[in-house]
């Protein structure tokens, strides 16, 4: 991936920890299959109370990446989308734009999409959860304080996108090191841990606290607040090819957490309560995160899988296989929680996740700081999504 998904393997423990756990069904559920419904912009929940400018920014952001790319007349399912002679223009319409307008935004779209529900067969509703960028406290040389290091990728490290070599294997990969010609596995979280990679300078910048350099892994993606004042973005670089272990699925199998109390929170709580025990706790998961420190500005947001960076609020990570990256999505989402309400906002495709699985299913991003953890990590709502297609000329 160019640049990497910073998703592609964060988005398992993203998903496990805010994933109520059910049991197992008597009949297990057809096939995941993506059904079109057509309707009208009418027909969008909320449609009207939204500030669609709002999200003229990462729409935009998308189209300096999809005008890069070339001519094409389908997406990679070959499910029309739209032709790249279109996308130029929507792409110019939307630069014209003056800011802050919601009206005339709200006219673009309206004018140059045509709105679609996608349900999984006869179902409408999915899982949404949320994702936000971690922030850290760090410094660029090791201390007593700053002992706990983030690793850059090793460069013995092997990633295989498997659907290259077999089509029913698309979106899958592994990864390794290759050993007397051999594919092998990688150190795993716990051997890494214990000295692995050490005396081979892997390591690009300490943090003061092994619990949130855990909690990066699963983002994939953060900024850590250097002792000096300054801010070092870091990204998704690379996995070391173990499965992701869900710790809250961990917990609640040992007893520690309730399954209905399970959220990134819940965690983060009994890790303060029982420090002795964290670090088992966390080797259960032997999937391992490596980073490259991000170029561009600090308040920049971190590099989705389209290659451009996310939005707050305005980005959602969904199943590429399912939906074509930068798409304009309509979400009319209910938060598990009361307090939260509805969100029902437009959003674009711009990233994808490992645990982001199916025609009905997206991750919200919500930006960086206490407040989008908090929000991100309570997030388990069910809702339904309406994708924005360009209209057909003369329709």
């Amino acid at each position: 991936m160019a640049p990497a998904s910073l998703r592609t393997w964060r988005c398992a423990g993203a998903a496990g920890i805010a994933l109520a756990f059910a049991g197992c069904a008597p009949v297990p559920p057809p096939p995941d299959r993506l059904v079109i419904q057509h309707v009208e912009f009418s027909d969008l929940p909320g449609w009207h109370e939204d500030a669609q400018d709002e999200a003229l920014p990462a729409l935009r952001k998308s189209c300096a990446r999809l005008n890069q790319g070339p001519a094409r007349t389908e997406n990679d399912l070959g499910r029309l989308v739209g032709s790249t002679e279109q996308w130029r223009e929507l792409c110019a319409a939307a630069g014209a734009l003056p800011a802050g307008d919601k009206h005339a935004a709200r006219a673009f779209f309206e004018t140059r999409f045509v709105p679609v529900r996608l349900l999984n067969n006869d179902r409408d509703t999915g899982l949404f959860t949320g994702y936000y960028e971690a922030e850290l406290q760090g410094a660029r040389r090791r201390s007593p304080r700053y002992s706990v290091p983030l690793h850059r990728r090793p460069s013995d490290l092997v990633s295989v996108e498997l659907g290259q070599f077999r089509p029913s294997l698309r979106g899958q990969r592994i990864a390794g090191r290759v050993e007397g010609g051999n594919l092998r596995p990688y150190a795993s979280r716990s051997q890494i841990e214990s000295g692995a990679l050490d005396n081979r300078e892997l390591e690009l910048v300490w943090v003061d606290s092994a619990v949130d350099a855990f909690f990066l892994h699963i983002q994939g993606s953060g900024r850590v607040i250097l002792d000096d004042g300054g801010v070092m973005r870091v990204g998704f670089d690379g996995q070391n090819g173990h499965e992701y272990v869900t710790i809250g699925r961990e917990l609640v199998a040992r007893g520690e957490i309730a399954r209905e109390n399970v959220t990134m929170q819940s965690i983060r709580d009994w890790f303060a309560a029982n420090p002795g025990r964290a670090n088992e706790i966390m080797a259960l998961n032997p999937s391992y995160i490596f980073f490259r420190e991000l170029p561009g500005d600090a308040n920049d947001g971190p590099i989705g899988a389209m290659g451009v960076p996310l939005t707050p609020g305005r980005s959602v990570a969904v199943d590429r296989l399912q939906v074509p990256l930068g798409l304009p999505i309509w979400l009319d989402l209910v938060h598990a929680e009361p307090q939260d309400g509805r969100v029902r906002r437009l959003v674009v495709a711009q990233d994808t996740g490992g645990a982001i699985r199916g025609p009905v299913r997206g991750d919200l991003f919500w930006g960086f700081g206490a407040a989008a953890a908090d929000i991100a990590g309570r997030m388990k709502a069910q809702g339904s999504y309406y994708a924005l297609v360009p209209r057909a000329p003369g329709s």
